[in-house]
């Protein structure tokens, strides 16, 4: 079992910055994809970003790509994602995952989930 916490998360302005953490314990981290989605209120779940356990391979949904960093520290377990010039369109519980070696943008592709952090961009 891997377990997930998301933390960071919380109210900005539009324009704004925010940094999540998502800490795993359980099992070892090793060969993890880590991928953080987001889930707006009646809205489907959606990839944001995701990452492989070496960080040698990068995915990010168009919406974020350019504004948004995924990047992930091995030797504490821990994924992170940066997000910068933040839209109220950014609204939503963001939810890191995990899932064996490759990245995915299915959110059932995905074994383990945090229990998500709000990010909640004020305009």
């Amino acid at each position: 079992q891997v377990q997930l916490v998301e933390s960071g998360g919380g109210l900005v302005q539009a324009g704004g910055s925010l940094r999540l953490s998502c800490a795993a314990s359980g099992r070892t981290f090793s060969n993890y994809a880590m991928g953080w989605f987001r889930q707006a209120p009646g809205k489907e779940r959606e990839f944001v970003a995701g990452i492989t356990w070496s960080g040698g391979s990068i995915d990010y949904a168009d919406s974020v790509q350019g504004r948004f960093t995924i990047s992930r520290d091995n030797a504490k377990n821990t994924v992170y994602l940066q997000m910068n010039s933040l839209k109220p369109e950014d609204t939503a519980v963001y939810y890191c995952a995990a899932r064996r070696y490759t990245i995915m943008r299915i959110h059932a592709a995905y074994a383990y989930w945090g229990q998500g952090t709000q990010v909640t961009v004020s305009s």
